[in-house]
């Protein structure tokens, strides 16, 4: 008989958006009381790289669970998290004026669970996170209404490990703010966080509320957008022309099957759901180019997207865009829908 050894990891790296915040807070980044992140890359390296990167503000958090595990004739036998299963705890520059400081953000202990032998498969499941950087005055729900303590940021991310050789990673609860991303065990991005409600986060993020006060938040998890997708994205932020940015509640239309239109648009936070004749085809999140078929089919729109969260999109005139792109890019979508042919 012989042992066969089975590693894996996932890793969360959690970051903040552009243009998140609204009203005062936006303010405060304009006069340099804080910052936005950029966007990590699609494929991070190792912990040690990770804490560099975040010694740099690159994010705000990242988190590792890594674990290894030991099967015999597809039995576990022996299993543990691995030495890089851990956190990077991240900062924020102040500036005010000529002068700046950094802030770190306060990491809290570990939460683990497991090793849980499943029959060929055991899981590992681990909360990282801590307290955020900078304490204001904020208005919370319930007693006692007002906190000045700065809000807790954490992911919860599972791992399993297979007799088979494989493994998995998800991340099952988090934060409502920031932006959380998910990259599989070969560092390369896999998921992404469909929200970042920092009104939420506010108004809601007391220490009872948190893992360390036994709740955690479900974390709600989109699919990555294709690369072509991100070329589009590029350009629609970045490509001179400052696109429209358009909020929409839960529920309401962004578009509707039939009507009118020819803008494309970009996801900027949350989910959409797509239907076609009334049949739901999916949902997109962060990330997605949609409304591109309108454009190249004389104006009007073939599907009904309807937000299931509040979204935040950008929208940009279909004739700044490369056409090529916007037809590969509805190629693309039709690949996708549930009755297309490969």
């Amino acid at each position: 008989m012989t042992d066969d050894r089975v590693e894996g990891a996932v890793t969360s790296v959690s970051w903040i958006p552009s243009e998140s915040f609204d009203g005062l807070y936006r303010g405060a980044i304009a006069v340099g009381l804080g910052h936005y992140d950029a966007p990590p890359t699609d494929h991070i390296g190792s912990l040690e790289q990770l804490r560099t990167e975040g010694h740099k503000d690159a994010f705000r958090f990242a988190h590792r669970l890594a674990a290894w595990a030991e099967f015999d004739e597809g039995r576990v036998i022996d299993a543990g998290f691995s030495a890089d299963s851990a956190g990077v705890m991240g900062g924020s520059t102040v500036r005010i004026g000529l002068a700046s400081v950094r802030l770190t953000n306060v990491a809290l202990p570990l939460i683990r669970g497991g090793p849980t032998p499943n029959g060929a498969t055991v899981s590992f499941q681990q909360t990282f996170g801590g307290r955020t950087s900078a304490p204001f005055p904020r208005i919370v729900a319930g007693a006692p209404y007002v906190r000045v303590i700065a809000p807790w940021v954490w992911t919860t991310l599972r791992l399993e490990l297979h007799a088979d050789g494989t493994s998995g990673g998800e991340l099952v609860g988090a934060s409502t703010f920031p932006r959380h991303w998910v990259f599989d065990r070969f560092g390369q991005l896999a998921a992404k966080s469909g929200l970042a409600d920092f009104g939420a986060w506010i108004h809601h993020s007391q220490p009872d509320r948190t893992p360390w006060g036994s709740v955690d938040s479900p974390a709600l998890v989109a699919e990555v957008e294709s690369a072509l997708e991100r070329q589009l994205s590029s350009f629609i932020m970045q490509g001179g022309t400052a696109p429209e940015v358009r909020r929409l509640a839960e529920g309401e239309l962004l578009t509707q099957q039939g009507a009118p239109g020819t803008d494309v648009y970009l996801v900027l936070d949350g989910c959409l759901r797509v239907d076609v004749d009334g049949e739901v085809l999916g949902e997109v999140g962060p990330g997605a180019v949609v409304g591109e078929r309108a454009a190249l089919e004389r104006g009007v729109r073939t599907a009904t997207l309807t937000a299931t969260t509040p979204v935040r999109v950008a929208a940009v005139d279909h004739a700044l865009l490369d056409i090529d792109k916007l037809r590969a890019l509805t190629v693309d979508h039709r690949r996708e829908e549930p009755d297309a042919s490969v």
